[in-house]
């Protein structure tokens, strides 16, 4: 069976077609710039690639030049668009609507739609790709799996607010998590690589450009550190992460900034680009051996965040097994992961530096001999896990 994976964020399309059950990948791409004359599209089938930049003016140019592509006799993997029998949807929130993945109806849809304003940078975009693909992917399912639903066995310790019960009843302000795919499939793969004994106590760390952690107790998550929005906890590319309250009513009665401009200032002008001026963690790396005083305390800053939550979460699942560092920067960031173990003894996690520097792609310890914490890097592959899940459902 052939599933087209779709990631639709507000100026992008990710995709990969994924035969199921056998997890094999037939072709990855991405449109950039949606919206742009110079918008860039690639394509990678195999060892093949090709890439061509011209004008997506919105995410339906888009999602057509994809199903071209898949139909390309050269390039494609697919004779029709019938071959492609579901489209598994990466939806951010799903509120407390959805604990599992979904096929996508009417009122799946409106469901989205009433929840843009907590998710107001995904949950848009997310329902464009999935009213887009029902025109092209006509005999198709769409499946919508939701970033939130993973988190849905939280406790209400930890999922409820200390506001007035009305607004958790009435208007379900609360705690949700993100990244839920992602922490799903690396806290399985963790515990397919200790075994379930070794492993009931995990804390796993997303870390891209968006960032969260998740406390997983006997492979269920007690915890993330996203929670009504994806914007609170970790430092990220451009979200501030955790900051006081206060700080919002003094911008907005002190400085006269709007809702509209409060909401910018920390959705995309704030974290490592405001610390910095730069929103990419390989430059911010490289100027911070160069001397650059900024980009070193944003490091420290974010990395000093990480062991705050790496404390929090040991407590809250009283002990710990392991940690897992997953996503493009906790994969691939061997300075990030250093930072995020430091100083951390009392609680047996030690790095060992030579095992942090190696760069694989396949799942690694990079504990020292003497941790009593195991510190493994497991590569994500949230496509994979909404294609397992979309398959899943159809079966």
């Amino acid at each position: 069976m052939n599933i087209l994976v779709l990631n639709a964020g507000s100026s992008s399309l990710k995709y990969q077609v994924i035969e199921m059950p056998s997890q094999t990948v037939k072709c990855i791409g991405l449109v950039e710039r949606i919206g742009m004359n110079d918008a860039i599209f690639t394509h990678q089938k195999g060892d093949e690639e090709y890439a061509e930049v011209l004008p997506i003016l919105n995410h339906k140019f888009g999602l057509k030049k994809i199903a071209e592509t898949l139909m390309d006799a050269k390039i494609g993997v697919i004779n029709s668009v019938e071959e492609i029998k579901a489209v598994g949807h990466r939806v951010v929130h799903g509120g407390n609507k959805f604990s599992k993945t979904t096929i996508v109806n009417k009122e799946v849809k409106e469901s989205i739609r009433d929840l843009f304003d907590l998710a107001p940078l995904h949950n848009p975009a997310n329902l464009t790709g999935i009213e887009i693909a029902e025109t092209i992917f006509t005999s198709a399912k769409q499946i919508a799996i939701f970033d939130t639903a993973f988190h849905q066995t939280m406790p209400k310790e930890a999922y409820q607010y200390a506001i007035p019960n009305s607004y958790l009843y009435q208007h379900h302000i609360r705690a949700y998590g993100f990244h839920g795919t992602s922490h799903k499939y690396v806290s399985e793969k963790a515990i397919d690589f200790l075994g379930k004994e070794n492993a009931k106590k995990i804390i796993t760390i997303h870390l891209g450009n968006g960032c969260s952690m998740s406390a997983i107790k006997e492979g269920k998550s007690i915890e993330n550190s996203l929670g009504f929005g994806p914007m609170n906890g970790l430092i990220m590319g451009t979200r501030s992460g955790d900051v006081d309250q206060s700080v919002i009513f003094f911008l907005m009665k002190k400085l006269n900034k709007s809702v509209e401009e409060v909401n910018n200032l920390l959705q995309k002008e704030s974290g490592m680009k405001g610390l910095t001026g730069f929103s990419d963690l390989r430059e911010i790396s490289e100027k911070a051996e160069s001397g650059d005083e900024n980009c070193k305390n944003a490091l420290n800053l974010a990395g000093y965040r990480i062991r705050k939550y790496i404390g929090t979460y040991t407590a809250a699942l009283n002990g710990l097994d392991a940690i897992v560092f997953t996503a493009g920067i906790g994969e691939n960031s061997a300075i990030m992961r250093k930072l995020a173990c430091e100083n951390l003894d009392f609680l047996g996690i030690d790095l060992d530096e030579t095992k942090n520097e190696i760069r694989s792609k396949k799942i690694r310890e990079i504990q020292a001999n003497t941790s009593k914490v195991k510190i493994l890097v497991i590569p994500t592959n949230e496509e994979i896990e909404i294609a397992k899940q979309a398959y899943q459902l159809l079966k």
